[in-house]
């Protein structure tokens, strides 16, 4: 019984520490398509998935999206991704698909 306790207390439950819960259905918006896949964390859900743009030459971009929010319910953090992708879309566009210069300065320092 002790051991069941202890386990209990120190394993995040359900197999589910750290792992990427199954892509939702996109949403398109603004030319772009906004695909949720929440990380799954000690039974809670941390807004994170993709926002891809399909260029008129086919070429797919997809930029990963991620955030510390952290929410109890699978379609609460759907919803939330949507929102805050949104918003990102608008405020950023296609510079989303530009080279990090932050990346970039790491990159040149360690060559």
């Amino acid at each position: 019984m002790l051991k069941k306790l202890l386990s209990g207390l120190f394993s995040a439950g359900d197999g589910e520490a750290n792992s990427r819960a199954k892509a939702a259905e996109a949403v398109e918006y603004a030319g772009y398509l906004i695909i949720s896949e929440p990380d799954v964390q000690g039974g809670q859900y941390r807004v994170s998935g993709v926002i891809q743009q399909r260029l008129d030459e086919g070429e797919l971009r997809e930029h990963r999206f991620e955030r510390s929010d952290m929410l109890p319910s699978r379609d609460a953090c759907d919803e939330m991704m949507v929102t805050k992708a949104k918003r990102y879309i608008e405020e950023v566009g296609d510079a989303m698909f530009e080279p990090d210069p932050r990346q970039q300065a790491a990159d040149d320092s360690s060559a």
